[in-house]
């Protein structure tokens, strides 16, 4: 995961000192000329002092001499600056802006959400912008920078199994996302992870409309020994729901993990149909499940069902194939919502937990 983004950052990283010391060895040249040309006025004024000296033009001679005085301090003035710039440098806005716009077109290639990148650009500006900065130190300088930036981006997850161990039972989650995004193979993970830490549960097949979605979650349900309340195709997925939780009541289980349907090609009776789900179930979690490889897509479903139904979580599969993670990085921004999980294979154990410092250091270490 990120191993495109990482490569590209890294290069705009180099660059961008590279830059940055190029200007800096123009405005180095600039100021030696202007030495320069001071010095040279200083050498002729020198020479118009010694001619007037002989004929004792004390008036001449007062505004020479305050000339070539105002010129050594203009002098002095340069060679304090170009000392400066010999150690360090400050970036202006006008450079800010120019190697942003790099960094934006990179960014967007690897399909990080405009709203992630406006974020992005003000906090680089106010890290960068007018700071005095060691020119040793730029590339580490803008490395920091940047991964700070990313960081705010991203939301602090949650412990799923201490929230559920801490509320009352049967701890309901529903599970939203489009046909194909991996929704039903995430349930059974999380399922197989929650049966690992010795809980007991039920499944509910509230994906009434997609064909085969009944079994494709009995043949997990079977696999993991956990067992799945379903009706017919075609009946109320909020019935569904409402049988799954009533079971689990009466049995005293931990927890009920609902799926549900994906069909976007009809988003608003999908998006009431999941409203109904919830105002039934009335879930302890609602948990977004999206494609990480599709990128503004899966940003753009997640907005979508956290508008409707309001998400509280999001968990991104096929991240292990995800060399972009655009993603990774806006989903948590753009809804406010944490990132749980990411979807790393097939197998039940291939959910990993999302972890900031682990997604920063696979990006820049």
């Amino acid at each position: 995961m990120f191993g495109f983004l990482k490569k590209k950052l890294k290069e705009f990283i180099i660059g961008t000192k590279e830059e940055i010391e190029k200007e800096t060895k123009k405005e180095e040249h600039k100021l030696k000329e202007e030495i320069e040309k001071l010095e040279k006025e200083e050498r002729e004024i020198e020479k118009k002092i010694e001619k007037e000296k002989p004929e004792k033009k004390e008036e001449k001679l007062e505004k020479l001499e305050e000339k070539e005085e105002k010129l050594e301090e203009k002098k002095e003035g340069l060679f304090a600056k170009l000392k400066k710039i010999f150690v360090s440098k400050k970036l202006s806005e006008e450079d800010f802006n120019k190697f942003f716009d790099k960094l934006e077109l990179i960014l967007i290639e690897n399909n990080v959400a405009l709203e992630a990148i406006d974020s992005l650009r003000e906090q680089l500006k106010t890290e960068l912008v007018n700071k005095e900065i060691s020119r040793k130190e730029w590339e580490k300088k803008i490395e920091e920078s940047l991964k700070h930036s990313i960081e705010t981006l991203l939301v602090e997850p949650f412990d799923l199994l201490s929230k559920l161990r801490e509320s009352e039972k049967p701890f309901v989650i529903v599970f939203f996302g489009i046909n194909g995004s991996g929704k039903t193979t995430t349930i059974a993970k999380i399922a197989y992870m929650l049966k690992q830490n010795k809980l007991v549960g039920v499944l509910a097949a509230a994906d009434t409309f997609r064909a085969a979605s009944i079994e494709q979650l009995e043949k997990h349900g079977s696999k993991l020994g956990i067992e799945v309340i379903k009706q017919r195709y075609g009946a109320d997925p909020a019935a569904v729901a409402f049988d799954a939780i009533k079971h689990a009541k009466a049995k005293a289980l931990d927890f009920v993990l609902i799926d549900t349907a994906g069909r976007m090609h009809t988003k608003t009776d999908l998006l009431r149909e999941m409203e109904k789900i919830c105002r039934v179930a009335k879930p302890s979690l609602k948990i977004f499940v999206g494609e990480a490889i599709t990128g503004n897509d899966a940003i753009e479903q997640a907005k979508a069902f956290n508008d409707a139904i309001g998400i509280d979580a999001i968990i991104l599969t096929k991240a292990d194939v995800d060399e972009k993670g655009g993603a990774a990085i806006s989903v948590s921004h753009v809804t406010k919502r944490p990132i749980l999980f990411l979807g790393t294979g097939q197998e039940y154990n291939d959910l990993k937990r999302f972890n900031k410092k682990e997604i920063l250091e696979k990006i820049f270490d």
